[in-house]
Parts: C-alpha cells; structure tokens; sequence
C-alpha cells in the first residue's frame, strides 16, 4: 500500500531517512513484488513458497516500522491513519499465512495446458480437471 509513501513517510523527520523512511521504502513496495514474482513460479513447491514467505516477512516488517513511527513521533503523523495501515498489513499477514499453509497442502504444481496429452489416461485437461 503506497498510501505509506504519501501520507506517512514525507512527515517522518530528515533524522530518519536512512533507518525508518528507508525501511518503510523498501518493505511496502515489496510484499506485492514478492507476490508477483512467486506466483510465476507457482509451479515449484519451494520457489513459490519461499517468495509468499519473504513478502510475510516484508509486511511484518512493515507493521513495526509503522509502530515504531507511531509511537516516535505522534505529533508528526496522522495515527488514526497509522493504526488502519497497521491493521491492514496484519490483515495481509494473516492472509499470506494462510496461504503459505494452504500451499504446503496443495500437491498438484505441474504445469498443464489444455493441450497436454502426458497425463495419465490421455485425455484432454479441461477445466474440471
């Protein structure tokens, strides 16, 4: 959620641009690019699960930077705002959680496109399958 760049980090002082500014860069942008690039390689056991379990540690990352930034600096922040970003990257937390747990139960990660003719019986792969 860039909303951290916009509304959150411009209002941290010059003292923090190398430790919290920086950090809150970095870890926001990176859960959503850590998806993406895992998902493109959903077809791998690990090469999936590794990423959904960088962009879990990214988010936590996030929420305690943003707890740090609120408890830091109350009177330069907005910390109703502060608290939903919180509450939100928690959320996000909880869901990539869930999902790193629902894939280390998930067995089928071979590619296969409607056209591929190795599966078992021969037949055509449908959606149902």
């Amino acid at each position: 959620m860039l909303i951290v760049h916009n509304q959150i980090i411009p209002y941290l002082p010059k003292t923090e641009d190398y430790d919290l500014k920086d950090q809150l860069r970095r870890s926001t942008k990176a859960v959503p690019r850590l998806i993406a690039e895992g998902h493109s390689k959903r077809h791998q056991k690990r090469g999936f699960q590794k990423y959904i379990d960088d962009a879990l540690t990214e988010s936590n990352e996030t929420i305690v930077s943003l707890n740090q930034v609120r408890d830091l600096y109350p009177s330069s922040i907005d910390i109703k705002l502060c608290n939903e970003l919180i509450d939100k990257y928690d959320k996000i937390s909880r869901q990539l959680y869930n999902l790193a747990l629902a894939w280390d139960k998930f067995t089928i990660r071979g590619r296969k496109t409607i056209n591929d003719s190795s599966s078992a019986t021969g037949q055509q792969i449908t959606n149902e399958s």
